[in-house]
């Protein structure tokens, strides 16, 4: 029994919402339905089964600009984003919480430049993971290996925060209230076992079909809270008042403002290297790799990173909506009887729109739970097959190998993933997910740098990961919750023999750059040896209708004269 349950099971039973969770479960079952019909979309007579990780894994690498479009929203923009930045906005206010818009603004132009080249080398190469990427250009197994367990473990916590917002819809509808720990925790097993079943059998085509209804129903559920709610609390400049007046009040345990409504001078460095870190991170998550990777062309993902800025614009509305609960006094109070600001926007849907609509939204961040869930655990289980299981257990394995083992291991994730919100509190989530975010930018260096070019060393881009690694972690486990008194409590700590207030991950970052530019001076200096780059510069302006190289050597393979040719 968790400690979520046994608190559950002291506090009295949440009423349900029937026609609420009738619609949910309504819009949960045709997606299922969904999910497990992919598994023949788009597939040649010939592929089914999907037998091969580009089958399964990349859906065929099919994807044009309208299903690209869905998919990579459903990817970016998940559950706990829609519960956890307007929670944060409700909570202490713009730091927080309404960096997420301006990252995602930054966020577009670096997909646009970097993820087109990433796209051209790994259609040539048939790379199907960033970790394969890094061992073809460095010839470092060491290095595709750390990419990969560091690709791995971040995104873990990732897949248990979907869950948790998951969690949140069904203890705002009244489920898992009850005495028993078992049934309290039922309707969520139930979800990710229908979850996993699908993935299963339909890979990647699952999540990006399911990822058109999530992505029009969360459309819906904004645009109707955003125009109907101010105009039924009195406009924006009331809301905005009543947001300054919590803001500007002492919290009694830290006896400082309890947040800000707009950043202060002495929030601007925390805020711009928030944003600015957590930009250049996002695209670094090997699901976000996995949905470019899926695509047909390069031109696909450059014309997506120029529209899909308007997901950004519904998360500005959407983190606003923190601020509307404050206006209209929402109380958004757990299973267990306490304060959860993460159940803020489905209480404000629940509170003030009729039960049917309410279940609309609802679903929308449950299904939006689905999308992002299934394409984590897919990337993850794609980086162990590739870059673990091949490069160090079986060399030899076959593509339907090579498919099978990913198969199964995505089912092994998720289940890690559920473990980690039934057994464990939601806050140790919440903290591996921010150490996941420091984690994952120390493979900014080798994936982007090696894009363009080749003049890193391989040991020296490993040493200087190590770096950031090691400093990222010691920094975040120094910060303390100033309520919780608990370690690993926020991702902001100041530069080193300074007092300027940064995001961890950016100082991490800067000093792995450091030590790999210096390193790489030395050891080109003393002449260390490095390793063989697979790759040509032809390679990362390649198209769909360019070959592959594997094409291209077998081609030459039976051009070339046998020994019993006559004329060699």
């Amino acid at each position: 029994m968790t400690g979520i349950s046994v608190a559950a099971a002291a506090a009295p039973a949440k009423p349900i919402d029937w026609i609420a969770l009738t619609v949910v479960i309504v819009i949960f079952a045709l997606v299922a339905v969904m999910g497990f019909l992919a598994a023949r979309w788009r597939v040649k007579p010939a592929d089914r089964g999907l037998k091969t990780l580009d089958e399964w894994g990349l859906a065929g690498r099919g994807f044009g600009n309208w299903i690209t479009w869905f998919l990579l929203g459903g990817d970016l923009y998940t559950a706990y984003t829609f519960i956890a930045v307007p929670a944060a906005m409700w909570g202490t206010g713009a730091i927080t919480g309404f960096f997420a818009v301006p990252y995602t603004v930054v966020l577009y132009p670096i997909v646009f430049l970097l993820m087109a080249r990433l796209w051209s080398v790994s259609h040539r190469h048939g790379f199907v993971t960033p970790a394969d990427f890094v061992g073809g250009r460095y010839g470092s197994r060491s290095l595709s290996v750390a990419v990969a367990v560091t690709g791995i473990v971040a995104t873990m916590p990732y897949i248990a925060l979907q869950l948790v917002g998951l969690k949140a819809v069904l203890s705002v509808l009244g489920l898992g209230s009850g005495t028993n720990a078992f049934m309290a925790d039922l309707p969520l097993i139930i979800a990710f076992v229908v979850l996993a079943a699908y993935t299963y059998t339909a890979g990647l085509r699952a999540p990006a079909s399911i990822a058109v209804v999530k992505d029009l129903l969360i459309y819906i559920a904004v645009i109707v809270a955003i125009v109907w709610l101010p105009s039924h609390f009195g406009g924006w400049g009331q809301i905005f008042d009543a947001a300054s007046t919590k803001m500007s009040a002492t919290n009694p345990v830290t006896k400082a403002a309890v947040g800000t409504i707009i950043p202060g001078a002495t929030s601007f460095n925390a805020y711009w290297t928030l944003a600015l870190g957590s930009a250049m991170a996002l695209f670094m998550y090997p699901h976000s790799i996995t949905g470019v990777l899926a695509t047909k062309s390069r031109n696909t993902i450059r014309r997506n990173a120029v529209v899909l800025p308007l997901y950004s614009l519904m998360l500005g509305f959407l983190a606003l909506l923190g601020y509307v609960a404050i206006k209209a006094g929402t109380v958004p109070v757990g299973v267990d009887g306490k304060i959860n600001p993460q159940l803020v926007v489905p209480q404000l849907f629940l509170d003030n729109f009729p039960s049917w609509f309410a279940g609309i939204a609802l679903a929308a961040i449950a299904v939006g739970a689905l999308v992002p869930a299934a394409i984590m655990s897919i990337a993850a289980s794609n980086l162990f097959t590739r870059n673990i299981y091949r490069d160090l257990i079986k060399p030899d394995a076959t593509p339907a190998q090579e498919a099978r083992v990913s198969k199964v291991t995505s089912l092994v994730v998720k289940v890690g993933a559920l473990a980690f919100v039934l057994l464990m509190d939601q806050s140790a989530a919440i903290n591996m997910q921010l150490l996941g975010g420091i984690w994952i930018l120390q493979t900014f260096p080798s994936i982007v740098a090696g894009l363009y070019t080749r003049w890193f060393h391989r040991l020296a881009l490993f040493i200087g990961w190590a770096a950031g690694i090691v400093y990222g972690t010691w920094a975040a486990y120094n910060v303390v919750n100033p309520v919780t008194h608990a370690h690993f409590g926020g991702s902001i700590a100041t530069i080193p023999f300074t007092n300027i207030p940064v995001y961890i991950a950016v100082t991490a970052f800067a000093i792995n750059a450091i030590v790999s530019v210096v390193l790489t001076l030395i050891f080109r200096a003393v002449k260390v040896k490095d390793g063989v780059d697979s790759t040509t510069v032809s390679d990362y302006g390649a198209d769909e209708t360019d070959p592959k190289v594997a094409d291209l050597e077998k081609e030459i393979s039976w051009l070339e004269p046998g020994p019993d040719a006559p004329i060699r």
